[in-house]
């Protein structure tokens, strides 16, 4: 068909209609990348949880950095819980720490790397506290089943990454075992 023989309005308003289509299917296209950005930081950030666990986390409000930091906190307050961050806890945490997608030269890496370094702060495993608690009641009990599980599992491994001398005594000090106490009850 000849355009030439339309009327210039007529024109005028298939071309605004489809520039408006368009920018409505180019912010879909780039919410969906957006989305997927955060499923696959998630993904990555639990190592490999299937679609629906993913799903939910989303829909409930959680972006990758917050599960990221969910799952690391517990490691760095649990290494300094006697006061001082040994080598072999230090190892412990950063392998903990890559399981869950962290590598070197990244901005977990860089933050926890710092953690290591100096103590965080007290506020920081409040917050943490507090966002379990606000988050609890949304999780699927399979979900708080899990999360318990690995938060608890690394943070227990880090605990006893630095145990005895020599490999005799206590694997894991009082004051380690009291944060893992903290931990298990903020997970309940």
């Amino acid at each position: 068909m000849d355009r030439s023989s339309l009327n210039p309005d007529a024109i005028a308003l298939e071309e605004a209609f489809f520039a408006m289509e368009n920018k409505r299917l180019l912010e879909e296209m780039r919410a969906k990348h957006r989305d997927e950005k955060r499923r696959e930081g998630i993904r990555s950030a639990l190592s490999g949880p299937d679609d629906a666990v993913v799903d939910h986390l989303l829909e409930i409000g959680l972006e990758p950095e917050t599960v990221l930091a969910l799952a690391v906190v517990p490691l760095a307050v649990v290494a300094w819980a006697d006061g001082e961050v040994q080598a072999h806890e230090r190892t412990a945490i950063l392998a903990a720490a890559a399981e869950q997608g962290v590598v070197p030269g990244g901005a977990a890496h860089t933050v926890l790397t710092s953690w290591l370094e100096n103590r965080p702060s007290d506020e920081l495993y409040d917050a943490w506290k507090r966002y379990v608690a606000s988050i609890w009641p949304r999780l699927t009990e399979a979900e708080r089943a899990d999360m318990r599980e690995r938060v608890l599992g690394r943070a227990r491994q880090v605990a006893e990454a630095a145990g005895g001398f020599l490999g005799l005594g206590r694997k894991i000090s009082k004051a380690e075992e009291q944060v893992l106490d903290e931990l298990a009850l903020a997970l309940s």
